[in-house]
């Protein structure tokens, strides 16, 4: 069993890998398996990989990059208020039933956070959903992404405590590839983004990276 806690600002990792062993309590909806919690600003991660069950990745707050990294869980196991680019990046589920990969905890529409999703696979078992939301205004983006037979035709819910959230939420794809990237079966309130609309979230300037990302070869 692993859970490790970053506070620090400007901080990067390598090959990082980190799991948490500890699984769910057959009948239990609330038990977590953090790998990760990452609160401190300015905090980017290459080539690591983190492994848990429920809640694997705590993306607490600010302002995060994720590069070919490898995340495995089950529910709601990419989850926080960070604002975070996760780029070229492996999902993989292992729920054996039903799951959610994220949930984004953006509370106000003036709230300057969301996780942006690019060039990445979604990947494993179980049928899962993209996101489900953790506070009113939950904004998660699905770009270049490619997406296996588990996502399921609905793609995302809008809800989490029993209250509907479509009118608030912002759950967006471009661009996306893969069986389970099907719009068909998506609901109205899924945004399908134009080239123009996606160009705020489909780089390293959605993190404002361009101010403080060194990458790998320098660290």
């Amino acid at each position: 069993m692993c859970d490790k806690a970053v506070y620090l600002t400007d901080v990067s990792f390598v090959e990082l890998l980190l799991y948490n062993t500890a699984k769910p309590r057959i009948g239990s909806k609330n038990d977590q398996a953090v790998a990760l919690r990452i609160s401190g600003d300015k905090g980017a991660f290459y080539n690591s990989e983190f492994y848990g069950y429920q809640d694997t990745l705590y993306d607490h707050q600010g302002l995060h990059y994720f590069k070919d990294c490898k995340i495995q869980g089950t529910v709601d196991f990419i989850f926080g208020n960070g604002k975070s680019l996760y780029e070229g990046c492996t999902i993989n589920s292992i729920a054996e039933n039903s799951g959610f990969i994220t949930a984004q905890k953006r509370s106000s529409l003036t709230m300057d956070t969301g996780f942006s999703i690019l060039n990445s696979r979604v990947i494993g078992s179980g049928q899962v959903y993209l996101g489900r939301p953790w506070a009113d205004y939950s904004r998660v983006i699905f770009s270049y992404t490619y997406m296996d037979t588990l996502v399921l035709p609905q793609g995302w819910i809008d809800t989490m405590d029993g209250h509907h959230h479509n009118l608030t939420v912002f759950y967006a794809e471009y661009k996306c590839s893969g069986p389970g990237s099907s719009f068909a079966g998506r609901p109205a309130w899924i945004r399908r983004l134009s080239d123009e609309d996606a160009k705020e979230f489909i780089g390293v300037h959605f993190i404002r990276g361009e101010t403080w990302l060194q990458g790998p070869s320098h660290i």
